[in-house]
């Protein structure tokens, strides 16, 4: 019998290296589109840009078959609990991309109706520039977001899934103590984190 070579038959890692790998090369978009962004979206899964040579391709409309997130263009305050909700069914661990400027930052809409900002209710792991951003900007979000992937223990997201989880709590008792709705409970932690100099209500 020949002799085994270990070089060619034993490969050593670390398990959140393999892990990780897999993640990364492994994304379920959901899009949350809601404005120009998506129909720029449309064509990144198309084969002009072709996002499943990203390993990216599986997009589902069904938060549970999902772990990225794209929320694409303009979000309203009425919006924001179906955000939350959609966010709290996706499969974990999840990740999520804000869109252009519109998502980020309320965009040119700086209104009492618009959200300024998903990352006040949701947490935000890359953000794309642009009104609306074209199609390599999305590719390069989704780059990125790999490059974080990674880069992350198999522990780190479970700080903040656990503290949105929290708020999704306070938000559901505030509803059911008050009578309001999951828009106006919404409303009230941004202002209660707004009093306390708090970024997000989670």
């Amino acid at each position: 019998m020949s002799e085994m070579n270990l070089q060619e038959a034993v490969v050593t890692t670390r398990l959140d290296a393999v892990v990780n790998w897999g993640r990364k090369n492994s994304l379920w978009p959901l899009p949350f589109g809601t404005a120009c962004c998506a129909i720029e979206f449309m064509s990144v899964m198309a084969s002009k840009y072709d996002m499943s040579r990203f390993g990216a391709e599986a997009m589902r409309f069904s938060p549970r078959q999902s772990d990225m997130m794209l929320v694409l263009g303009t979000v309203t305050n009425k919006m924001a609990p179906v955000l939350r909700t959609i966010y709290a069914q996706m499969a974990e661990p999840k990740w999520v991309i804000s869109v252009g400027v519109c998502a980020s930052s309320g965009g040119m809409y700086r209104t009492y109706a618009t959200l300024q900002g998903i990352d006040r209710i949701i947490p935000v792991d890359v953000y794309v520039p642009g009104c609306p951003p074209r199609p390599e900007s999305m590719l390069y979000g989704v780059m990125k977001l790999q490059e974080k992937i990674e880069k992350e223990g198999l522990g780190m997201r479970k700080d903040h899934i656990r503290r949105f989880y929290e708020s999704l709590e306070r938000q559901k008792e505030l509803e059911a103590r008050t009578g309001l709705t999951g828009q106006q409970a919404i409303r009230e932690m941004l202002l209660d984190a707004a009093a306390t100099g708090a970024p997000t209500i989670f």
